[in-house]
């Protein structure tokens, strides 16, 4: 059976949660870590409805922050919200030792669990990548969600190097940026793991052949609208859900206004236009621009509660 985890959400077959906002994390206004910012805003996601958080992922800037500054924004979050979330770690990189180290560090501070990416730019081979993986899930005692995304790694992880995966006891979950329901079917149909959708548009595709949820961007902004969406689809009412999958196309149209591979770019932005700033991305990431941030509060506006123009950005 699948691994549970001791944070307060896991349960069966939903190792960490059903919506996780992938969060971005908080800088200053000349770029330093915005310490002060980061346990409101994981308050903010969770009030919305997401009951996990990924930290130090691709939309929390891993590139561009220290191993420092990841620690510290984790225990800022556990602190902050660790008792009502399930609070999971970004700690892949394509340094297998450096990954063991993190995940090391991860745990220590009280990490639910680990968010393990394809290692990038050093394409390794499928044999590469069991041992990579696997030697990072042996490290700890953290339950693992590998984050298998080509877009951004070159190589995919191959459904039978999943199936291979899947019997390691610490590797739970998947993460999928792939966007293949073919290869992820055979995988659930042949393993427990659990599937979380990593491109929003496709959540709802994927929690009907049998995926749990989904590991958010858009969260940051209608957390409540993804969670009614992922409750629905749940339950089975996948009427219920289609319509609401429907409603949020503004939302997933204004993630695109920033260019591919950008949304934590769309993130910033539009916690902004929601009055909760929270700096502007590192380099080599730019911030939105005015015609972009303007077409981003167009897009948002169309979607009720959301409304731009609340407060004011940090």
């Amino acid at each position: 059976m699948t691994t549970l985890i001791a944070g307060p959400t896991g349960r069966e077959g939903r190792p960490f949660g059903t919506v996780l906002a992938a969060m971005v994390t908080p800088f200053t206004a000349s770029g330093e870590l915005d310490l002060d910012a980061v346990g409101p805003l994981a308050e903010r996601l969770v009030d919305q409805g997401n009951d996990g958080l990924v930290i130090n992922g691709t939309t929390g800037e891993s590139p561009t922050t220290t191993d420092d500054e990841k620690e510290r924004v984790l225990r800022a979050v556990l602190e902050a919200v660790g008792d009502r979330a399930t609070i999971v770690a970004g700690v892949g990189t394509y340094d297998t030792a450096h990954s063991i180290r993190l995940a090391r560090t991860a745990a220590a501070a009280g990490a639910h669990g680990a968010l393990v990416v394809t290692p990038y730019y050093s394409r390794p081979q499928q044999e590469g990548l069991l041992a990579h993986f696997a030697a990072v899930a042996d490290a700890t005692d953290l339950p693992i969600m590998l984050y298998d995304i080509p877009p951004r790694s070159v190589v995919a992880i191959h459904p039978e190097t999943l199936i291979r995966l899947a019997e390691h006891p610490r590797i739970t979950a998947v993460k999928d940026a792939k966007g293949d329901l073919y290869q992820g079917s055979q995988v659930i149909s042949q393993t427990d793991l659990a599937y979380y959708s990593g491109d929003d548009p496709l959540t709802l595709p994927w929690m009907s052949i049998g995926g749990v949820g989904v590991v958010s961007i858009l969260s940051h902004v209608v957390g409540p609208q993804i969670r009614a969406m992922v409750d629905a689809a749940e339950r089975g009412d996948f009427a219920t859900a289609r319509r609401l999958h429907e409603d949020l196309m503004p939302a997933h149209r204004a993630m695109t206004r920033c260019g591919g591979g950008a949304g934590l770019v769309f993130a910033k932005a539009a916690l902004r236009l929601a009055g909760f700033g929270v700096g502007d991305p590192r380099l080599p990431q730019v911030p939105a621009t005015s015609e972009q941030t303007a077409l981003i509060a167009a897009d948002l506006e169309e979607i009720a509660p959301f409304a731009v123009g609340e407060g004011v950005a940090r």
